[in-house]
């Protein structure tokens, strides 16, 4: 498949890498006022064809393609003025490489903004499951990787790395929003959390137990804080 250079006579241009439905590529869209070119890519079609109809409905300011970031990048060295990876580059096989195809395609100069959770992210919420189920917390596909490995390779590659880090405290006041986003997130990745589970009818018993510690948790402190971490990484080519 042959690279591509961005479009001439655009001021800016961006890679948003692992675009899903679009989120990212709107908000570029409207901060640049339309006068940018914005490429999205992503792995999962279905998310593709998402983008691809909100695309439709804004008049198609994007360019959408299907792309693997664990394969060479299909765009010309300094095709874009910033690529952005946001709550994905932890995913990579291979982050060294992947965080070195979007250093390849930006221009001299040209940054990359990442996202992701970091180490102290949900540690509350953490907290509770170990404390409930006497089971060590799996290593999560973001914070395991995102302020250790990721940043290395990334401060190895590029120029400078500036970290950011915000927190947004989740305060649960009543018991039942946070079941129910206990077992949201249980629910939803059951291969990340089975070594919580000997068998198929444990969910339940499981979820009984984190509800008494959580609960007596709340009594103690009258709400929980779950606490999201995430770093802003704006690295510079």
């Amino acid at each position: 498949m042959a690279r591509e250079t961005s479009t001439p006579g655009w001021w800016i241009s961006f890679l948003d890498v692992a675009c899903g439905g679009g989120k990212q590529l709107v908000a570029f869209h409207r901060y640049t006022g339309g006068k940018a070119e914005i490429v999205g890519v992503d792995v999962s079609r279905p998310l593709l064809d998402q983008a691809e109809r909100l695309n439709e409905q804004m008049g198609r300011p994007f360019t959408l393609r299907e792309m693997d970031f664990n394969a060479e990048f299909p765009f010309d060295e300094g095709a874009f003025d910033l690529v952005s990876c946001c709550f994905a580059i932890y995913y990579a096989a291979d982050a060294a490489f992947t965080l070195g195809q979007m250093r390849r395609v930006l221009r001299p100069g040209g940054k990359l903004f990442t996202t992701g959770p970091m180490p102290d992210n949900k540690r509350v919420f953490y907290d509770i499951i170990h404390e409930a189920t006497g089971k060590p917390i799996p290593p999560m596909p973001g914070s395991s990787r995102y302020g250790s490995e990721i940043l290395s390779a990334a401060k190895d590659l590029f120029a400078a790395v500036d970290v950011q880090v915000f927190d947004n405290p989740l305060v649960f006041e009543d018991l039942a929003p946070f079941l129910d986003y206990t077992r949201a997130s249980l629910s939803e990745d059951r291969k990340l959390w089975g070594g919580l589970f000997s068998g198929p009818d444990e969910f339940e018993d499981v979820m009984n137990r984190i509800s008494k510690v959580a609960a007596r948790r709340l009594s103690e402190a009258g709400r929980l804080v779950m606490t999201k971490v995430v770093g802003g990484f704006v690295a510079t080519k």
